[in-house]
């Protein structure tokens, strides 16, 4: 009976917050209709933004895979003076302003060597900023649920450092990488605050949202806010559903 008590007081607590998770969610939906939703799909404009958002956070994450895996693996394999810090360092992105985020990358990168300012370059690097965390966190921790005697058993059998990467680290510390991937890119999805300062034009859909929003009102912007929510959970459950399947 107490036991019973226990789940019952866990089950309410628990409600309140899906509740509040989910039923902006579903009144967003309700209120714009699902025709409204598809039909505002086919305004170029709202397709365009949302092509560009959803390959500006995809180019984020490949380069935060190939420049970050192998520092998360760093910092899971090996002990040096100063580790608690640095690792503290990279984590700074997540807690500074987005703005703030957006005036640091423009006073470092505006110095006219590349095109930064209003180009998917400064989309990209706004984005990468502010999500690179994610990544590098969830693959730090999935090659330290790695066994390193795997590792050294593979060394001892004549594997050089690289194919012991390739072959063991990764391979079992993917569901780990690929949810930190799937966390960057869709924190990246939402980066509003860095990318608006860097790139007004050309408009990722947070920003058009914005625009619409202020200009319009309410009935123009909702319709983009539904079509970008469905269109990153479509491809997010999709992600995860290969990842399952894939597991078993």
């Amino acid at each position: 009976m107490k036991d019973r008590g226990f789940l019952l007081v866990f089950i309410f607590l628990s409600s309140i917050l899906v509740l509040f998770l989910t039923v902006p969610l579903i009144k967003l939906f309700l209120s714009v209709g699902f025709p409204n939703i598809f039909q505002t799909m086919q305004d170029k404009e709202v397709y365009d933004s949302i092509f560009l958002t959803l390959k500006s956070a995809f180019y984020a994450v490949v380069f935060v895979c190939i420049t970050g895996i192998p520092l998360a693996y760093i910092i899971a394999r090996y002990d040096f003076w100063g580790k608690s810090m640095f690792e503290a360092i990279l984590d700074i992105p997540v807690m500074v302003p987005h703005t703030a985020a957006g005036i640091a990358l423009l006073i470092a990168f505006s110095n006219g060597y590349f095109d930064f300012i209003d180009t998917t370059t400064g989309i990209v690097s706004a984005m990468m900023f502010l999500s690179a965390p994610f990544l590098i966190n969830g693959a730090k921790e999935g090659f330290k649920k790695v066994d390193v005697r795997y590792e050294y058993v593979a060394r001892t059998l004549g594997a050089n450092r690289f194919r012991v990467f390739f072959s063991i680290a990764l391979p079992n510390a993917r569901n780990d990488l690929i949810n930190g991937a799937l966390m960057m890119w869709s924190r990246g999805l939402g980066e509003f605050g860095a990318v608006v300062i860097i790139a007004y034009h050309p408009m990722v859909a947070p920003v058009l949202i914005y625009d619409r929003f202020n200009n319009f009102g309410l009935k123009y912007s909702a319709p983009v806010a539904a079509d970008m929510i469905l269109v990153s959970v479509c491809i997010f459950l999709a992600i995860r559903f290969v990842n399952n399947r894939v597991k078993q």
